[in-house]
């Protein structure tokens, strides 16, 4: 079992940048493919990041790509999501979530795959 924990977000004009951090716990966070997803006030939750296991293989959204980055340390059960150039409609709840994927080399960009899912944490991006 995973449990995961977000920090990281914030207030932010338009044009800045935060970094999001999700920590697991349990020894084998190199078996989990990992996403970040966000959901804004009456908007379905959307894939925004998702990484392999080890980072080898990432997907993006086309919202974010060339803004944002999908990292992660296994030796620190940290996956990370940094955010540059940020916008207004990049505001919501951002989340992170788990899949168990031992040997998987791709990722997972649709929710249903997700087991685990952190509690969120709030990025609100002002104009």
């Amino acid at each position: 079992q995973v449990q995961l924990v977000e920090s990281g977000g914030g207030l932010v004009q338009a044009g800045g940048s935060l970094r999001l951090s999700c920590a697991a716990s349990g020894r084998t966070f190199s078996s989990y493919a990992m996403g970040w997803f966000r959901q804004a006030p009456g908007k379905e939750r959307e894939c925004v990041a998702a990484t392999s296991w080890n980072g080898g293989r990432t997907d993006y959204a086309m919202s974010v790509k060339g803004r944002f980055t999908v990292s992660r340390d296994n030796a620190k059960n940290t996956v990370y999501l940094q955010m540059n150039s940020l916008k207004p409609e990049d505001t919501a709840v951002y989340y992170c979530g788990a899949v168990f994927a031992p040997g998987y080399s791709g990722t997972y960009s649709a929710q249903d795959f997700y087991t685990y899912w952190g509690q969120g944490t709030q990025v609100t991006v002002s104009s």
